[in-house]
């Protein structure tokens, strides 16, 4: 089976950290994304929900997909994997912060292993529409948080 890598970017006002603010918090998702509800499975590094490691669970209409942050480089860079909840394997996805003269370009990206052949392109359309709504949404509400 072939890799998909899917990606979708938005540029915001909001500075770097002001991004992060609420990327860092995952319990924030749901207000500003196409995410459902938001529950914190597993504290990660230092007792912090949303640390290295930490496991949390996203039920959005009929699925429940666990993840972990498997890489944090405040304010630049978070990485998480995808435990269960859809048919993919080797799920990971990176969002990267980059300054953009005083505000910030977000890149949200990922790639996987379809879990049967055949599959690859219904998943890339429908998380490439996830992440659209994931990037424009933190944009918009970094922006506001100012």
């Amino acid at each position: 089976m072939k890799i998909q890598r899917i990606a979708a970017e938005a540029t915001t006002e909001a500075a770097p950290d002001e991004v992060w603010a609420l990327l860092s918090d995952r319990s924030t998702w749901p207000s500003w994304s196409p995410l459902g509800s938001h529950s914190s499975e597993r504290p990660g590094e230092g007792g912090a929900p949303d640390g290295l490691g930490g496991i949390a669970q996203f039920v959005t209409g009929r699925h429940c997909v666990r993840e972990e942050i498997v890489e944090r480089e405040p304010p630049r860079r978070l990485s998480y994997t995808l435990l269960s909840g859809l048919p993919l394997r080797d799920y990971r996805a990176v969002v990267e912060l980059t300054p953009a003269g005083t505000g910030t370009r977000i890149r949200w990206s990922a790639s996987f292993l379809p879990g049967r052949p055949g599959t690859g392109w219904i998943y890339r359309l429908a998380l490439t529409r996830i992440f659209r709504g994931m990037v424009t949404g933190l944009a918009t509400a970094a922006l506001a948080r100012r």
